[in-house]
């Protein structure tokens, strides 16, 4: 029984002592980023000046680091892949909950899971031979199908795993009792899930909408592929522009010098954007869970 015991202790401390090493190991890879990102990215920026660095004009060659217009190009890009992935995704999530066959939403599930294990690389071969002539041809009114347009639906596909996997998760969470409670009341089935269902299941909506931003803003190479890349301030959606993702890409492996810190410099311009999301969803779920916490209170 002694024996036993201590073998059960010593696996328990070998356990406790490995989940330990990860945390820290997690701890201490964003420390090097992040101690990477600013110790190269912060000092250049005060050496050009903010202003210069949030300029509209960028050129190597004369040594303009301006990075506005490519933030401009991904926020635009960002926003527009997110609302179409959005509305898509939790559609196809809502159909899934409620209105779909039990026997056929595994099937669909997965095969809409598969659409995360494809390389970025193929969504942007698609975009660029598929969708970026398609728009060429039959919508865009200047003749040019690359842009912000064919960007944000390849994004838009990307992004369609994290919401409808996310989105169902939350929704199947939500008590049964909330949605037998309202077709019990008289509403309808539709109106059970979208005015009871979804409310109740907006924490873990709001989650997916989140890690989709991260994705949309993250991607690189499918969006390289597709938006033309010319660093020029967008001023519609069938233009070639650049983002601050593809401009990194496009000059890492060629740039040195003062060429190389302003790519680094933008990455911290991402790092703040990320970062802003995420204390930004951290607020929200902290001002939801003080709501619930006062109407607890409230409640005789």
């Amino acid at each position: 029984m002694n024996k036993t015991f201590r073998y059960i202790k010593a696996r328990d401390g070998v356990m406790r002592a490995i989940f330990l090493f990860c945390a820290i190991f997690s701890i201490f890879a964003l420390g090097c980023i992040c101690v990477f990102l600013f110790a190269n990215g912060v000092p250049f920026i005060g050496k050009i000046g903010l202003g210069n660095f949030f300029g509209t004009v960028w050129s190597v060659n004369s040594a303009s680091y301006g990075i506005l217009s490519m933030v401009v190009a991904s926020l635009y890009v960002t926003a527009l892949a997110t609302v179409i992935g959005v509305v898509i995704g939790l559609f196809t999530a809502v159909c899934l909950y409620k209105f779909c066959p039990k026997k056929a939403v595994p099937p669909i599930r997965q095969m809409i899971n598969l659409l995360a294990g494809i390389p970025s690389v193929i969504y942007g071969l698609f975009g660029l031979i598929v969708i970026v002539p398609f728009l060429r041809d039959n919508v865009s009114p200047n003749g040019v199908g690359y842009g912000i347009l064919a960007a944000s639906l390849v994004l838009s596909v990307m992004v369609l795993p994290t919401i409808v996997s996310v989105s169902l998760d939350a929704l199947n969470a939500v008590p049964k009792n909330y949605y037998e409670g309202a077709l019990a009341l008289g509403a309808t089935k539709a109106q059970s899930v979208f005015k009871v269902m979804l409310p109740a299941a907006k924490s873990g909506i709001l989650a997916a909408v989140v890690l989709s931003i991260g994705r949309a803003i993250g991607e690189t190479m499918a969006v390289i592929m597709v938006i033309g890349g010319s660093p020029v301030m967008p001023k519609g959606l069938f233009q070639s522009v650049r983002t601050l993702t593809a401009n990194i890409a496009m000059g890492a492996t060629e740039f040195r010098g003062d060429n190389e810190t302003a790519l680094i410099a933008t990455g911290v311009v991402l790092f703040f954007f990320t970062l802003l999301m995420n204390i930004s969803f951290s607020l929200l779920k902290g001002g939801e869970g003080h709501e619930k916490k006062r109407a607890q209170k409230t409640d005789p």
